[in-house]
């Protein structure tokens, strides 16, 4: 939905269900709790797809990500949300999600239950320019290094950078 400030997003309570919806743009002021989506592509000699966020974005601007996901739309089932910001962020479509554990993530900017997938992408990577800045085919290894070296999306670390060092 790339990242409207008007788009209804689905709000949640602490136990994970939907209690009512609010524009983008409250939910992000008043860091209220939401779902989202993350899916950390890999390849078939499994190697995981990073990205730079762009400037624009509404939070954790230009930040390093190894997820492709975004915001549960109200009304959304969050399995359709998975599949949409794969397709529109990275413009994979068709492909096999496994499932991975949920789980939580909050800090200042952001509070919200994460849908997490993996799924394995051998075709062409497309940016959807709003979103993403640049991105690149890197090993689980090399990954893990940049951990240390980059500005990543500290809600990717901590809810998949112990998934992505098990993968060393």
């Amino acid at each position: 939905m790339n990242g409207s400030t008007d788009e209804l997003v689905a709000l949640l309570d602490d136990g994970n269900q939907v209690i009512g919806a609010a524009p983008r743009s409250v939910m992000r002021r008043d860091n209220l709790r939401h779902s989202a989506t993350g899916v950390l592509v890999r390849n078939p000699a499994g190697d995981i797809y990073v990205h730079r966020r762009t400037p624009t974005k509404d939070v954790y601007p230009s930040r390093y990500d190894f997820a492709a996901g975004g915001v549960v739309a109200a009304g959304e089932d969050p399995f359709d949300a998975v599949v949409r910001e794969l397709e529109e962020e990275l413009g994979i479509a068709g492909v096999e999600l496994k499932r991975l554990p949920e789980g939580d993530y909050a800090d200042e900017n952001t509070r919200y239950h994460a849908y997490l997938y993996t799924c394995v992408w051998d075709g062409p990577v497309r940016h959807q320019p709003e979103e993403v800045a640049w991105g690149a085919w890197m090993s689980p290894a090399e990954l893990v290094t940049k951990f240390d070296e980059w500005a990543f999306m500290p809600d990717s670390v901590g809810l998949l950078g112990a998934y992505v060092r098990s993968l060393v």
